[in-house]
């Protein structure tokens, strides 16, 4: 497809994508918004970014299939680089594959799918007709999809969102029935392998009450002397006493402009956990926002961000207490080496009537040199006098003494700094499955040697 955004083009990309009608309609609308808002009044500088030169779709040179050894060479031997199809084999109950704009593989074990969990590609689900009970009531799949689909995040929420509304291409759907808990976990993993592009995923999850999933998702992409785009968008429903823990691992390129959107809202005695591990893009701009709706519910966030040389990373959260006895707890680290900015971005709200409601963070940055930096900018309102709030920062440095225990050791200078950080990322890894906390600790290795 050509560059830019036009209203040719999406109807294009609608009819390339057979939507159903109220879809085409969103997309339009969408559209419309986005070419009304301005772009984010905070953050970083995105005159880097222009959006005419994207490509808003990139079709992969394949059709998505179930059998990995249907995927052309090309594509399979990059995804085998990147460990899917070990990680698959090795412990996951479901893998979605996406190269560019279009899923390539989707598969999901066969136990997993007997217990009634649907786990399909988002455009096969916008169309799907068979029937799955939500809330007690029998609905087909594409009905539960249009009831969800851009409602936690409207088009109207920000500029990126009205975009993505406008383009999506790809991403997954995911239902969990009641009590029904999936012990091994489902994953997506998106690679982004063509310049001055876009890619729009759409991950749905619902996980119904008494109902328990982890979700891994992970994101890579090659390096050119262009930008590229990723503004995808993420929509998780949370029932009564579920849990839900979705773990992210990017190690994207650094021409790369991260706009993603993610949000949760968790019913009563529900439970959300976000773990992330943020590495790569030139810009970032990422604040997972969860809604305690229900009485009890719960959210946890342990994140951690590496900025390098010409890196801006703005990430954080959002946190809406909306009812009595809700708790938030947030661990979030950061470091920052050769002139990289990081910045922890944060708004907690506490509405009134949310009695009891407790939240508490803790920010810890590690400078690595004297030219980088890192800033907290905590926003708190809190309207329920009976809430408890707590907010701590911390900036610290690698001491020269511990490095220079570790070398007499044995350890290289570098070996010694990479494990120093290790351990100040470990609350991070240690609540990845050992694949991914491999992974994210070789990306702190590649980026304390500057080979990324």
């Amino acid at each position: 497809m050509k560059r830019g955004l036009t209203k040719e083009l999406v109807l294009e990309l609608s009819q390339r994508k057979k939507d159903p009608q109220w879809m085409r309609n969103l997309r339009l609308r969408a559209l419309e918004i986005y070419q009304e808002l301005p772009l984010p009044s905070y953050g970083p500088d995105l005159s880097g970014l222009d959006i005419d030169n994207i490509a808003t779709y990139v079709e992969p040179k394949t059709a998505m299939v179930e059998s990995w050894e249907e995927v052309p060479a090309e594509i399979r031997n990059t995804f085998e680089k990147l460990g899917i199809p070990q990680a698959e084999r090795e412990g996951l109950a479901g893998v979605g594959a996406q190269y560019d704009s279009e899923l390539v593989y989707h598969n999901i074990k066969q136990q997993i799918a007997a217990a009634g969990v649907v786990y399909l590609p988002m455009e096969e689900a916008v169309k799907s007709q068979q029937m799955i009970k939500v809330n007690g009531k029998k609905q087909r799949i594409a009905t539960v999809v249009r009831s969800h689909f851009m409602k936690l995040v409207p088009p109207a929420d920000h500029k990126f969102a009205a975009l993505h509304a406008a383009v999506w291409s790809g991403g997954s759907f995911v239902y969990v029935p009641e009590k029904v808990a999936v012990e091994i976990p489902l994953q997506s993993y998106f690679r982004f392998n063509a310049p001055a592009a876009g890619q729009f995923e759409h991950t749905l999850i619902i996980v119904e009450e008494d109902a328990d999933l982890h979700f891994i998702e992970g994101c890579s992409a090659p390096r050119y002397n262009v930008a590229n785009l990723h503004a995808g968008c993420v929509e998780l429903y949370v029932g009564k006493n579920a849990r839900l823990k979705y773990s992210t691992v990017e190690s994207w390129s650094k021409n790369m402009y991260n706009l993603n959107t993610k949000r949760v809202t968790v019913a009563a005695g529900g439970r959300v956990e976000w773990v992330t591990g943020s590495f790569g893009s030139c810009v970032s701009m990422l604040y997972p926002m969860s809604i305690l709706a229900g009485e009890g519910a719960r959210a946890e966030y342990t994140g951690v961000t590496f900025a390098g040389e010409g890196q801006t990373l703005d990430t954080g959260l959002k946190i809406v207490h909306a009812a009595p006895k809700t708790c938030s707890f947030v661990d979030a680290r950061s470091l920052a080496k050769d002139g990289g900015s990081c910045t922890y971005r944060s708004k907690v709200k506490i509405l009134k009537g949310a009695k009891g409601a407790k939240s508490f963070a803790d920010c810890k940055s590690l400078m690595l040199d004297n030219k980088s930096r890192s800033d907290t900018v905590p926003l708190v309102e809190v309207s329920e006098p009976s809430a408890e709030v707590g907010h701590e920062a911390a900036v610290g440095k690698i001491g020269e003494r511990e490095v220079y225990y570790l070398m007499s050791r044995g350890l290289s200078e570098i070996q010694a700094r990479a494990l120093i950080v290790r351990g100040f990322t470990d609350d991070v890894s240690k609540e990845l499955p050992v694949e991914y906390a491999m992974e994210m600790n070789n990306l702190i290795t590649m980026e304390m040697e500057g080979n990324t």
